[in-house]
């Protein structure tokens, strides 16, 4: 049979997971994976949550409503949005993923712009779909810049990954708005947010901007990554609708179970005490992690110059093939970029989501 080949290319992270497993068998020695973009330091306690949920309730044995549970959505704008927005503008998805490739097949623009370090995925999705991307190097460039990508789409990453910097939040949100003002697309994909930043106001500060849409996973933000689910919001609801009839064609909504855990994970005092629990779990053990680098002279502090680390990943002064024989998974910076991929080869992305002692014995 002839075969329609899209161009993307298999993930190279989850090909160094497997080739690390396949290490692991052969030489009997364990490795530190830190490849992967998982909050690790800990799993969310899910136990007492879950003894609220039904499993024979005809609640999660239905197809749920195609844009999502309106209980949950509830949830999600008092969490995310303070309130401050309305459920008819949030869109649940299957994940973050695939709320990107929903918005990205979605909107008609010229272009998709990158970062210069960007996510792998965002390149597939926009290979898979058929789709002009493009890359700009930092804030400062399309500020200098900014009517040529009136025409266009920019995501925006912040804490980035792979890259994990933190910029000045004012001025983040100034670049938003002047950007929505003249008709550029904004996406914001910021899944790692909610994990540091108690009182974060970004999407309470831009989400009535007409032309910015909002991804978020709770796959990041609160440890759900096998339950693949997260939202979209937009008040355009010519695109909310779209989406929808994009995802009801895709897999005819969301898994219930997900939504139901997800909101009573919101709207419980068991699950706002997982939460709270994972997050201090988590951030104390990142923030320790990264200092141990700082202090032991292996962060590449070149990438840091105007930001802060903050994230659950950061890049190191050593290659993937040097961390490996220290019995590491990493990445090579090289694979999220396409420009100067000579120079990225010699630093490795890894993520320092995982326990602080496991973290120090193998560095």
């Amino acid at each position: 049979m002839k075969i329609k080949k899209s161009g993307a290319t298999y993930s190279k992270i989850t090909a160094i997971g497997e080739k690390v497993k396949m290490l692991e068998k052969e030489s009997g020695k364990k490795y530190l994976y830190l490849n992967q973009g998982v909050n690790a330091v800990c799993n969310i306690n899910l136990t007492e949550v879950v003894k609220l949920i039904d499993f024979n309730s005809r609640d999660i044995q239905v197809y749920q409503p195609m844009k999502g549970r309106p209980l949950l959505k509830q949830a999600i704008n008092k969490y995310y949005f303070n309130n401050a927005s309305t459920i008819e503008n949030i869109l649940i998805t299957s994940g973050g993923m695939s709320g990107l490739d929903l918005v990205f097949q979605s909107i008609d623009v010229d272009k998709i712009y990158l970062p210069q370090y960007f996510w792998g995925s965002y390149m597939n999705i926009i290979k898979v779909r058929n789709l002009r991307g493009d890359y700009y190097f930092n804030f400062a460039e399309l500020e200098k810049n900014i009517e040529q990508y009136k025409n266009s789409a920019l995501v925006i990453c912040d804490p980035n990954n792979p890259i994990g910097d933190k910029y000045n939040d004012e001025k983040l949100i100034a670049l938003i708005t002047k950007l929505n003002n003249i008709g550029a697309t904004v996406i914001i994909d910021s899944p790692y947010r909610k994990v540091f930043l108690d009182d974060d106001t970004l999407y309470e500060s831009v989400y009535n901007l007409p032309n910015v849409i909002i991804i978020e996973s709770f796959s990041k933000s609160i440890g759900l990554s096998g339950q693949r689910i997260g939202f979209v919001h937009t008040i355009n609801q010519d695109l909310n609708n779209e989406l929808a009839i994009k995802l009801m064609y895709a897999s005819n909504g969301v898994n219930g179970f997900a939504q139901i855990l997800v909101e009573k994970l919101f709207t419980t005092k068991v699950g706002i005490k997982a939460i709270n629990n994972f997050r201090l779990t988590t951030t104390t053990d990142i923030k320790k992690n990264i200092e141990f680098l700082k202090t032991n002279n292996l962060l590449a502090i070149k990438f840091y110059k105007n930001s802060e680390p903050k994230g659950i990943f950061a890049v190191v002064n050593l290659s993937e093939k040097e961390l490996l024989e220290k019995q590491i998974a990493s990445v090579s910076l090289s694979f999220f970029t396409r420009i100067d991929k000579e120079e990225a080869e010699k630093y490795a992305r890894i993520c320092v989501s995982v326990p602080h002692n496991e973290f120090v014995n193998f560095f």
